[in-house]
């Protein structure tokens, strides 16, 4: 099994298995290897050390000093799309409608998700309703096993 490094378009990094690089090559030119983030297609393979295990080798040099440890941006992204699913509920094209009802007290107050168009969501920034697009992974989007 081969584990390349992968990105897509937009710099999301993330790894993918492969038996070989032709079995990469093949996927990726059809189309089925995609970003797991956004679901973008356009993926392309990241150089990477090989990892060689020679006999007789000697003792590795120090490394150096580590530096902090810098926040893994996508990892922060997930676990925030993660902790909107638990705490809203989807009201899926529903939510033009059920966010005004909300907004004008006409249904108790709560977190809620759904899908909009962008006029939709400037019609209702127009008339003061506080939304934000959240891209969400086409993982979560389905149901998983």
């Amino acid at each position: 099994m081969k584990v390349l490094d992968l990105r897509c378009q937009h710099g999301h990094r993330f790894e993918g298995w492969f038996t070989s690089e032709d079995e990469f090559l093949d996927q990726n030119g059809r189309g089925l290897v995609e970003c797991p983030l956004c679901g973008d297609r356009i993926v392309q393979r990241l150089p990477s050390a090989p990892r060689l295990n020679l006999s007789g080798a000697t003792e590795p040099a120090a490394a150096p000093p580590a530096s902090p440890p810098q926040p893994d941006l996508q990892a922060l992204w997930l676990k925030a799309v993660h902790h909107v699913l638990a705490t809203t509920e989807d009201v899926g094209e529903r939510f033009p409608d059920e966010a005004r009802r909300i907004h004008y007290g006409e249904v108790e107050s709560r977190g809620i998700r759904g899908r909009a168009t962008p006029e939709q969501t400037q019609a209702l920034r127009d008339e003061g309703i506080e939304v934000t697009p959240l891209p969400m992974p086409k993982a979560l989007k389905e149901p998983l096993q």
